[in-house]
């Protein structure tokens, strides 16, 4: 049976709810993949700017470190310069054998990266399982 009247006819159905279903879930997938795509670009940018930061501030406290070294060991020159490249040698091996540690243990840790699309995919598996079993008919 057609409807008559004016105006387009309105599909009813089991056609037309999985058409409905599967366009709902084609945009619910859509909007997850862009917020994967907007956190993978914005971990990306923070990599990025920590590297370029880091690589700046180990130039120039590199730089300084000599500096200072060639200081010390120039006001030393006369009594104890050797004495004095090697503790200059001992601290900076100290200080890279800290810091190493401290890599090594932030390298160990887990990666934030997706949580949040993890967590919305998370919560639209239970409201799907939710809503699944409110429509079961008893």
């Amino acid at each position: 049976m057609e409807e008559s009247g004016p105006g387009p006819a309105r599909p009813s159905g089991l056609f037309a709810s999985l058409r409905n279903l599967a366009a709902t879930l084609v945009a619910t997938a859509q909007t997850r993949l862009e917020l994967l795509s907007t956190e993978s670009e914005e971990e990306r940018l923070r990599l990025l700017q920590i590297l370029l930061g880091s690589l700046i501030a180990l130039f120039f406290s590199a730089l300084g470190m000599v500096m200072l070294t060639l200081f010390v060991v120039a006001m030393f020159w006369d009594t104890h310069r050797v004495l004095v490249m090697i503790l200059f040698a001992v601290l900076y091996l100290g200080i890279g054998a800290i810091f190493g540690l401290v890599v090594r243990s932030k390298a160990r840790e887990k990666s934030r990266l997706f949580s949040a699309s993890i967590a919305e995919l998370a919560r639209d598996r239970q409201q799907l399982a939710a809503t699944d079993v409110h429509q079961r008919p008893d």
